[in-house]
């Protein structure tokens, strides 16, 4: 075994097969283990499930730490990342049990990032989506979604300044249309925002 663990925090445990464990420092202190301890194989294998466990665990802590993840989104990045599938169900049971995953509280950290960059409703239930946030809560986390309206002016006042014409615009308005605005915000803006200047209406088509 390994005097000094690695960047991960893990100790590197050889087996007389040559084959390597890495194990952390609770599951070391678990079993233990020291240099030169010989196991059977009933021992063996419990240390490798115990290794898989924890492992697990340590994965969960890095991926919530770095972002918001509902638990579903955070199973799945688990078991994409070679984890188990019990051990990522496990391990996202027991940072629920830490109160360190709350779907609600996810939801509502991913739609308030949304109107802050200025996307539209659309557009945030799509992230909603992407972070496998469960659908009984998209109705009350975008309950108070505000209007945009004042966000799709000042996308437009970027894109198009006062020296715009037709393709301008379109291109102004695919963008909005990206960005998860309906086609009646993006309507209203435009509007307000020519100031009766002559358009073609089948730009919104």
């Amino acid at each position: 075994m390994t005097a000094q663990p690695d960047r991960a925090g893990r100790y590197a445990v050889k087996f007389d097969d040559g084959t390597v464990m890495r194990l952390y420092r609770q599951t070391v202190e678990d079993f233990l283990l020291y240099s030169g301890k010989e196991m059977d194989d009933d021992e063996v294998q419990k240390l490798r499930i115990a290794a898989g466990k924890m492992s697990a665990k340590m994965r969960a802590v890095r991926i919530v730490s770095a972002s918001s993840v509902s638990k579903s989104d955070l199973e799945h990045r688990l078991i994409q990342k070679g984890e188990s599938k019990e051990d990522a169900k496990q391990a996202v049971e027991w940072m629920t049990d830490l109160d360190l995953l709350d779907d609600e509280k996810t939801a509502q950290q991913i739609v308030q990032r949304c109107i802050s960059k200025g996307y539209g409703r659309s557009r945030a239930k799509q992230a909603l989506f992407e972070k496998r946030i469960p659908k009984e809560l998209w109705e009350t986390v975008l309950a108070d979604y505000p209007d945009q309206t004042e966000k799709i002016l000042a996308f437009l006042a970027t894109k198009l300044g006062d020296d715009w014409d037709e393709k301008d615009l379109r291109r102004a308005t695919d963008s909005l249309l990206r960005r998860g605005h309906s086609y009646q915000e993006i309507r209203r803006a435009v509007q307000e925002y020519t100031d009766g200047r002559d358009f073609r209406e089948e730009i919104y088509d």
